[in-house]
């Protein structure tokens, strides 16, 4: 650490995740870093980074060691409860991430919830809490974070999108009663990770502003999202893509410790609706910014996303696999330029 510096990693995290003192604001990375750069410096690469434990931590470990976050996430894709919902997956290769290829779901009744122990016979599942373990073990001092789908996520890998989305409007009870089953899967995922050492759970659901119309997240979701809250043991970042001004109110409501916000809402905007209420993620844009633009592109967002209310820095989700790493670095370069903000 520098002189300037006063924190560990995992401290000034968790510090900036509750809104507290910190000796600079913290960079995270609660979704994936993980680009073909960061494979090759590490020599450890997808898919064999989805599935194997050493190698799944090695890759998330780079994230701290080589880019200088705070914080180690070690689940790369969407797609790791899948398998345990009976989907088949294909793991793609180290330039495309992994996808659903079968929707085995057709009622709600088809839902079948793994115990823990069930669980960690999933062999995707049991290599993610692998990794956490490890990661704790030889990271005491950095916050390592954990990742869940939600059950709107959940439901579009068991149903299929389009599938989902219409009982949303055609058959709503068959939804409802798919969620609250759902959920348990999400629940007892973020458990395991937690016990094997997660400081903190990133709880992406999929309810995005394209898809979801903010009376159906108030209506399908916000009951159920407050119940998960209190049954994870540990703080949550939640998470969801596209423009979410028109929920943020209702996000509120869900009382997540954080909100993992993309650059598409307006953050000025959000912020006039959040307040203190919850802790704000992000400010990176991915496709623009850190994908084809430069370390002083990245600088220059970063300094405006702080001056609006941003309390921990990040990209605005999974990053596009050729990201150069030298803008990844722009980000943790600019926490330190920045210091303490000022509010």
């Amino acid at each position: 650490m520098s002189r300037e510096e006063w924190m560990t990693p995992k401290r000034r995290f968790l510090s900036g995740l509750f809104g507290g003192r910190v000796d600079r604001i913290s960079a995270g990375n609660p979704t994936s870093v993980a680009t073909v750069e960061l494979m090759e410096e590490t020599g450890t690469s997808f898919p064999d980074a989805h599935l194997d434990a050493k190698k799944m931590a090695t890759l998330a470990a780079g994230g701290h060691e080589i880019l200088g976050f705070d914080t180690i996430m070690p689940y790369f894709s969407v797609q790791m409860e899948a398998p345990a919902l009976g989907c088949e997956v294909d793991w793609g290769d180290i330039e495309t991430m992994p996808d659903c290829t079968t929707h085995p779901y057709k009622e709600a009744e088809d839902i079948v919830v793994p115990s823990e122990n069930e669980l960690l016979k999933v062999h995707s599942i049991r290599t993610v809490v692998d990794s956490i373990r490890i990661l704790r073990e030889n990271y005491p001092d950095v916050a390592i974070i954990g990742k869940v789908m939600g059950p709107w996520t959940l439901a579009y890998h068991g149903f299929g999108v389009q599938n989902f989305l219409m009982d949303t409007i055609l058959n709503p009870e068959k939804v409802r009663k798919s969620l609250e089953k759902l959920q348990e899967i999400s629940v007892r995922f973020a458990n395991l990770q937690v016990k094997a050492g997660a400081d903190v759970i990133c709880f992406p659901d999929h309810a995005t502003g394209d898809l979801v119309s903010p009376e159906m997240y108030k209506d399908f979701l916000v009951p159920l999202h407050k119940k998960i809250v209190l049954r994870i043991g540990a703080p949550i970042i939640l998470h969801i893509c596209g423009n979410t001004l028109n929920r943020a109110q209702y996000i509120i409501e869900e009382h997540f410790d954080c909100f993992h916000y993309d650059t598409k809402t307006d953050l000025i905007e959000l912020k006039k609706v959040t307040g203190r209420s919850v802790t704000l993620v992000g400010g990176i844009n991915n496709t623009e910014t850190l994908l084809f633009g430069t370390p002083d592109d990245v600088k220059r967002e970063a300094i405006f996303a702080v001056k609006a209310g941003v309390e921990i820095l990040a990209p605005e989700c999974a990053i596009p696999l050729r990201t150069p790493n030298k803008n990844l670095k722009a980000i943790v370069d600019a926490a330190k330029e920045i210091g303490v903000p000022q509010r």
